[in-house]
């Protein structure tokens, strides 16, 4: 099988907003997240909970827990071999509706131009 190409979301502004807010989190949590990321690369559509779950409307979320809190990472697939990391919340029982219309809209930013939207380490 084939390992899944692993992008971020970049906006208009150059800023990348998964890696901001991977960059706030403490070390443990990057690691873990940083884990949970690879295994997507490794797993892509196969992936799933309690590692990854569909929200709706195209929209996935990569799932971490450390000491009690709830990481999330929300991403959408472009094609069958990429998949795109929108941004990452701290949810408290579920992800909010405005966080999936937040990555809805990405996905409809990045389909329109994907060249403009990717970043990749």
């Amino acid at each position: 099988m084939s390992q899944t190409r692993i992008v971020f979301f970049r906006e208009e502004d150059g800023t990348v907003p998964l890696l901001e807010w991977l960059d706030e989190l403490p070390s443990k949590v990057q690691l873990k997240c940083l884990a949970r990321i690879e295994r997507l690369k490794q797993e892509g559509h196969e992936l799933r909970r309690p590692e990854a779950d569909f929200l709706r409307d195209k929209i996935y979320e990569l799932r971490v827990g450390f000491q009690g809190v709830n990481y999330r990472m929300l991403y959408f697939f472009h094609g069958n071999v990429v998949a795109v990391l929108s941004h990452g919340i701290v949810k408290e029982r579920e992800v909010p509706a405005k966080e999936i219309e937040i990555a809805i809209k990405r996905r409809a930013k990045f389909e329109h131009d994907p060249q403009a939207h990717t970043f990749e380490e």
